[in-house]
């Protein structure tokens, strides 16, 4: 069972990191089936380092695109990026240092946070860029 099944209401409006955000959970989700299935031991560390890369990837990819667009909320949306990193690094620390209960709470964690930061934060980017198509809109317009 996936730790987060994909939905729509997940969907901003922008498409490109739309589709990031589908990549990101299905990572998470690979990552807990092989954490949930006993996997080799490789496989979990292996997914774990492939879903924070692409995270750190869609960070900077989303942070280039809200600077550009001017959205009010940038530094406070990469602020949670820079604590989330922080987060994952530390928990992932713990991981490496053999300590196999943190497994648990690194997807915990992952998990909400991605819901939580998909639906809430994430969700305002999108609803920024919509109106801000609506003003240009209505500016060619005239």
């Amino acid at each position: 069972m996936p730790a987060i099944a994909w939905d729509d209401s997940y969907l901003i409006g922008i498409p490109r990191c739309d589709e990031q955000h589908k990549h990101l959970v299905l990572l998470l989700n690979q990552a807990h089936d092989a954490f949930v299935n006993n996997s080799e031991a490789h496989d979990v560390p292996w997914l774990l380092n492939e879903l924070i890369d692409y995270a750190t990837y869609h960070f900077i990819a989303e942070e280039k695109w809200m600077s550009a667009s001017g959205f009010p909320d940038f530094n406070m949306h990469k602020a949670e990026h820079d604590a989330f990193s922080k987060q994952v690094g530390i928990m992932y620390q713990k991981y490496s240092n053999n300590d196999p209960l943190v497994l648990s709470e690194i997807f915990s964690f992952l998990n909400d946070w991605l819901v939580t930061h998909i639906l809430r934060v994430d969700a305002e980017f999108g609803k920024f860029l919509e109106q801000q198509n609506r003003i240009l809109s209505r500016n060619d317009l005239c």
